[in-house]
This record gives C-alpha cells, structure tokens and sequence, in this order.
C-alpha cells in the first residue's frame, strides 16, 4: 500500500517537471533577443497574394536595416513577419565601418541572424591599423551572432602580408583569426606554406600550425605537424619533431626555433642535424645551426656520427662544433671528454679536431688510441686518413705504444716521436726516432713465451705481418740490449716506466661513448675526469673559420722515413 501511493505521488508530480523544463527551454531560447527588420528605402514595393501574401517585392535602391547592420540591394523580396529577406543584384552588406560584404545574391534569416551570400562574394575587414583583410569565395554564411564567417565551396583571403587559400574556411572579424581546412596554402613572398589545417591571424599575421605542413622557400624546405609562423618576422616555433631542411643539411628536433630572415635554426630535445653529402650526423639534445655560414653547434650529450668504410664512427663529446671554411674544407672540432668507437678504432681525450680538405684528425689532451690489442699513447696524436681509411698515425712527442701479447705479457715501445703506417686496419710499420725503448716478448711455434727482449736505441724501425706479428726490427745505434728468460723475469723488468694500460677507459660499443669515466694514475689512484679545453663556443662569436683556440701543431715531415744516423746498425732482436 505505501509503495502504490509513492508511485501516485511521482505520476502527479511529472506534469509539474515537464513545465518546468519546457519553461526553462522557451526562457533559454529567448536569450537571443528578436528585432524587426525595418525597409529603410524601396523605389517599387508590390504584393502578390496569388503567389505569397507574405511576400513584398521590391526593386530600385532597396535598403534594409536590421539593429546596426545595412544591406543594400537591386531587388529583393521581403517576408517582414518572419524577419527574412531575399536580394538580388548588386548586393551589400555592412556592419559598421569595419565590415563589408558584397555578392550577387543575399538570404537573411533575421530571427538567428545569418546571412548567406552567394557568387562573386567579397567580404572586406578593415583592421584597427587602417589594413584591409579580403576575404573572396562563391558561397558565405555570416553568423552575425557568433561574429563568424564560413566558406565551404574553395576560398582566398589576403591581407598585406599574405594570401591563404582552402576549401573550407572561417573567420572571425572581431578576434581577426582565421582557420582554414583541406588545402591550405599560404602564399608569401619569401616562401609558400601547405598545410591540412592552418590558424591565421590578420592582426599579427601568425600562423598556427595544426596538421601537416610544408614551408618551400628558395634557402629550403621546413616539415612540421604543430608549431606557429611569424610572416612579419619570418621566425617559427616548430614542435613535434619538425624538420628544416638546407641544401644537403636536415636539422630535426623535438622543438625547433627557426630564424629565416636569419638563416638560424636552434633544436631542442632530441635534436639530430644529417648531412647527406658528406654522410654525416651530429646528434644532442641542443643544436644550433647557421644555413649561410654552414656553422653548426651541439651540446648536451652530443654524438657525431660519421659513416665510411662499412661502418660507422660515433663520436662523444661535452661540445661539438661543425665549421666551415670553404667548400672543400670544414672543421670538426670536439671539446671535453671526447670518447670515439668505431668497430676497427677506438680512443678518447680532452679535444680533437678533424678537417675533412686533408683528412687529418687531431687529437690533443692525454690522447689514447686503441686498434684490436695495440694501445697507443702520447702528448697528442694525429692520424692521417685516406679515403675514410687510416693511412698513418702520428705521434710527435711522448709516444708509447703497447700490445697485449698475452695475460700479464706486453710488448711495448716508447719514444719521442713515433709514426705507425697503416695497411688496411693493421699496422705495417712503425718507426720511432729519439730515446727509443722496447721491450718484446717473441713467441714459439706453440705460442708459448719463454724469453722477453729489452733494447735501447735512438732510432727504430719495425715490419709486421698481416695479424700483427713481427717481421722484422731495425734499431741503430744500438745503446743497450739483453734477453731475459721468463724464470728469470721480475715485475720491474715487465714494463716500462711509463706502461698504463687504459683498457678501463676503452669504448667497448658505440654507447659506452657516454660513459662518465675517471683516469687512473700509475699507483691507481683516482684523477679528476677528462676536463674540457678553454675555449669560446658561443654560436656566432667565432674570431675566425681558422678554429679559434685550437692547438698549433708542429710540422709534420711528411715522407715516409727516419733521419738516418752514421753507420746504422742493424739488429734482429729475438730468442734466436
């Protein structure tokens, strides 16, 4: 019983709800507040009852008035009790002193307040600094509400700046923006913008870009999917992984800042710039590069990725720069830390620099060189490339070389100036001039070690065999020399006196080039790591292309010999 009288007392209440709800609706919908269209001006005004008793005809000079808007028209019909209207001819629409709409024929429904204007439209918007933005298409509805303009059948607008052409559009008189939908094209005199959606605004003249885009100008090309566009200023902000590309250079980042009045591009994020000519990238996480000088700038985990010979040489540094000269010489140059790997090569030191009209690397700062079991050392080293390939490396002052012969064994070789000639990736020949000291473990035909070989000379010169065995010695004049069997070896007479085995330091892939790594001293102890050179990197205050900063280098002799002593003497130093 109680539950049958709830089930009465909701019934009743219904009726009261549903008026609620369809007085709220009639009080929402009369917000929008209806005005009379008044006929300011006709020549000729007639009725026809047999075709429609609500419909007036007017022709010659006819003028309409509905609140602050005019429009004016060759004929039209008028349907006063339901506040809309029909014009034909010439017709005009104005709205205040700033908007003017022109076309051939007009429909206006004054109770929503839309106007739809079709063939040979013109909309003309005068903006608050005198401009004028025209907007031309065959079909627009003017929402006079909502202040908005929409073309739907292909549509121009073009301010002093630009034009934009689509397929549907919509603009907005008082906020001045413009959004254009299906091919877009932005027409500037430095350069043409395609896009799937564009955001236009004729009072800044900025671009906002909401699908994907392409930027053609005579310097390149920009791809991007979000970002804006200063046509004033011809800067952009490019997101989500946009691309510039310059000539034979693709600059790519999460976010791009790109300069083109300038020619400057800087990239943030995961930033890479590739050039396609010379098979080469610079990777990091900021980048800055200048399209007219080729100058390029990377830091914050920066790589340098360098593609020969089948392989590929990755390059870490604190600071890369990329500087270019002419068209046939640039300037690689890393400062702090650098650590490179290459399947064939590896090596770190404070900085280095590469010129590619030479081919010659430079390494300066307690350099090291790996190449299979051979580590070479020295006050800095340079390595002499021919075609991506190691022709000889240089070694002007301080050399040391070692090679793991087996656990606990090295040969070693010091002295003060030591070049290795290269055939393929092995070393053929290695001459040393100056306080030479070797110390050399021969071995067996079953591969066993029973003697070690020490000898001192002023100069030395050396041939290995394919996998890296020797051939042949020859030292002259010959200042000291003993054999010195394996019982009878103490841990002094293993090494030299400046044998440091940096197998710790070594790269071992091309990720281990990121490694945060602390030298070791002889005793082991641990040194400040790997600091950068002073030097000023700051993009655009270069002294000059002649690498400011840079180390002079002594001059190399070039010719493949030693200086020759009087009566050299020659020695094969081994068991036998």
């Amino acid at each position: 019983m109680k539950f049958f009288r709830k089930i009465c007392m909701i019934v009743t209440c219904l009726p009261g709800v549903f008026f609620s709800f369809a007085h709220a609706q009639e009080n929402a919908a009369d917000t929008v507040k209806k005005t009379k269209i008044y006929l300011e001006h006709a020549g000729v005004r007639s009725f026809d009852k047999n075709i429609d008793d609500q419909r007036q005809v007017l022709n010659g000079n006819v003028i309409f008035r509905h609140d602050s808007s005019f429009m004016y028209c060759d004929s039209a019909y008028f349907y006063e009790r339901d506040r809309s209207l029909e014009a034909f001819g010439t017709v005009r629409m104005e709205q205040g002193d700033t908007l003017f709409v022109y076309g051939d024929y007009l429909f206006y429904d004054g109770n929503i307040e839309l106007a739809r204007m079709r063939r040979n439209v013109r909309m003309v918007n005068i903006q608050q600094d005198s401009s004028i933005v025209t907007l031309y298409t065959d079909s627009l509805d003017y929402d006079r509400i909502a202040d908005v303009c929409y073309y739907f059948e292909g549509g121009r607008v073009v301010d002093v700046e630009n034009e934009l052409t689509s397929f549907y559009g919509r603009y907005s008189p008082e906020t001045k923006i413009a959004v254009f939908n299906d091919s877009v094209c932005l027409t500037n005199p430095n350069f043409v913008l395609y896009s799937d959606t564009l955001e236009y605004s004729t009072e800044t003249k900025i671009a906002t870009i909401l699908g994907p885009s392409v930027i053609e100008s005579d310097s390149g090309t920009v791809y991007s999917t979000k970002g804006w566009y200063n046509t004033q200023e011809n800067t952009s902000l490019l997101l989500d992984r946009s691309q510039v590309f310059s000539g034979e250079k693709i600059l790519t980042g999460d976010s791009l800042v790109y300069d083109k009045a300038h020619a400057i591009g800087t990239a943030f994020g995961d930033m890479s710039l590739r050039d396609t000519a010379q098979d080469m990238t610079l990777t990091g996480h900021y980048g800055y590069y200048e399209e007219k000088t080729e100058y390029a700038f990377v830091t914050d985990s920066a790589c340098a990725l360098e593609y020969s010979q089948g392989d590929t040489l990755f390059l870490y540094a604190d600071t890369l720069e990329l500087i270019t000269v002419d068209s046939t010489s640039r300037y690689l140059r890393a400062v702090g830390g650098a650590r490179f790997y290459r399947s064939d090569i590896q090596g770190i030191c404070d900085s280095m620099r590469f010129n590619t009209k030479d081919s010659v690397l430079h390494m300066f700062g307690t350099p090291v060189l790996w190449s299979e079991n051979q580590q070479l050392s020295g006050d800095s080293i340079i390595i002499y490339m021919a075609d991506t390939a190691i022709d000889y490396v240089h070694v002007p002052t301080s050399a040391f070389s070692i090679q793991l012969v087996d656990s606990g064994c090295f040969n070693q070789l010091g002295g003060n100036d030591l070049k290795a000639y290269f055939k393929g990736r092995n070393p053929e020949r290695i001459d040393v001039d100056g306080n030479v000291e070797s110390i050399y473990y021969p071995l067996e035909t079953d591969s066993t070690i029973e003697v070690l070989n020490y000898l001192q000379s002023s100069y030395l010169s050396m041939w290995m065999n394919s996998s890296g065995g020797l051939e042949k010695l020859k030292v002259w004049p010959l200042s000291a020399g003993k054999v010195i069997p394996m019982p009878d070896l103490t841990d002094e007479e293993k090494t030299l006196k400046k044998f440091a085995w940096h197998e710790n330091l070594r790269p071992v892939d091309r990720y281990d080039i990121f490694r945060f790594y602390k030298r070791k001293t002889a005793a082991g102890a641990d040194v400040p790591p790997v600091s950068p050179v002073e030097a000023d990197l700051t993009p655009g205050v270069r002294e000059s292309p002649a690498v400011p900063g840079a180390i002079d280098l002594p001059e190399d002799t070039g010719p493949r010999s030693l200086k020759k002593a009087e009566n050299p003497v020659e020695s094969l130093i081994l068991k036998k």
